[in-house]
């Protein structure tokens, strides 16, 4: 009853964002606008702040997505850029360290698996500030994944661990983690209602790239375990080729990728591969929703597609959304070319994914930061 009490009086909660990288500007896009929709209807006023970390430094993998999204504009672009593990996590927890001791916020709240929201938790943990981890309780179970002990180690210091699925529940259970845990749903199944009916209006880039609905494969490529084996990146290639044959493969090139191509001399390798420069959020979803199917690395990219309704095949040898693979939706084929290509051309869809929510999880998630605050002060 006094939390009650004391919830009623306190006029303002500062809750202070760490944002570095694409997923994290789609969710962030749907809670932010929670809260400006809590701010315009109710006390106590909700007030956020933006820290960019500036993992994503190009303007095509990062700004353009907050001019589209109408996501508030960053207080503070950090600019870490890149860098090995340990120098762009120990930057940026140095930046964020300042902008917690400057800005005092109630909450730290930091999204998915990056270096980014290690950072921020470890942060906001050091200087025993709350702080609030959506896509708590994920795991592909493969440390080698630098990911996966971003993962581990966020959930092992955040205060909240917002979950988006039943199994990420149980995941930190069976490591003995209960206190402040909750399924939400995930907040990209907000994002992909919200802006899939937008992005088939206002994109264009089917008609500027001559392609045909449903008639291309969608390709990422990003993740370090592909981009830095040149057998792996080799075989994905490989595939991709043999796939080309068909129908347009279609890769929008992360820089990452765009590099490693280049460092390990595999620019032959793309020949017949449609790449195009890295696209921005609309029209991405827009390639998403009329792919025959969905090859990727990502693990957010997986869920969008379910999310559109298209078959996925994962170019990893595991991945954290089980679920995708259980109910029929996506098959994981790692980096061999002919299981790539088979995937490809036997992939269909699945069964209906309840516990991703019915669009609402950002605002399960914002109560949820509300209700904890209330209880700790």
């Amino acid at each position: 009853m006094e939390g009650l009490i004391i919830l009623a009086r306190r006029k303002r909660i500062e809750i202070l964002t760490v944002v570095g990288a694409r997923p994290q500007f789609i969710k962030a896009a749907m809670v932010s606008a929670a809260i400006d929709r809590h701010g315009r209807e109710q006390e106590p006023e909700i007030a956020e702040k933006i820290v960019h970390t500036g993992q994503h430094y190009d303007h095509e993998m990062s700004r353009i997505f907050f001019d589209e999204m109408g996501i508030p504009k960053p207080a503070v672009n950090l600019g870490v850029g890149s860098g090995s593990h340990a120098e762009t996590t120990g930057s940026m927890m140095v930046g964020v360290e300042a902008e917690i001791i400057s800005q005092k916020p109630d909450l730290v709240l930091v999204y998915g698996d990056t270096n980014s929201t290690l950072a921020g938790a470890m942060a906001a943990a050091k200087l025993d500030v709350p702080d609030a981890h959506v896509e708590a309780g994920l795991r592909s179970f493969n440390r080698r994944m630098p990911e996966e002990i971003n993962r581990i180690l966020t959930d092992r210091v955040s205060t909240l661990l917002l979950c988006p699925t039943l199994r990420a529940v149980e995941n930190l259970a069976a490591e003995g983690i209960t206190d402040g845990v909750h399924h939400t749903g995930d907040v990209m199944y907000d994002a992909a209602l919200a802006f899939g009916e937008i992005a088939m209006r206002e994109s264009r880039i089917l008609s500027r790239e001559k392609l045909t609905p449903k008639r291309y494969y969608l390709v990422t490529v990003h993740r370090a375990e592909n981009t830095d084996d040149p057998a792996r990146l080799r075989g994905i290639l490989d595939g991709l080729r043999e796939l080309a044959r068909e129908l347009p493969v279609v890769l929008p090139l992360h820089p990452r990728t765009r590099k490693a191509i280049a460092a390990h001399g595999f620019e032959k390798l793309c020949e017949g591969i449609r790449i195009l420069q890295p696209v921005s959020y609309l029209d991405m979803v827009r390639l998403e929703k009329d792919a025959t199917v969905i090859l990727t690395d990502s693990g957010g990219i997986q869920k969008e597609a379910y999310f559109h309704g298209v078959p996925c095949v994962t170019l990893r040898d595991e991945t954290e959304w089980v679920e995708t693979v259980e109910q029929g939706w996506n098959l994981t084929v790692g980096a061999d070319p002919k299981r790539i290509a088979d995937a490809a051309r036997q992939a269909g869809t699945g069964k209906q994914i309840e516990e991703y929510g019915n669009g609402s999880a950002a605002a399960v998630v914002l109560s949820c930061i509300q209700a904890s605050l209330l209880t700790d002060h």
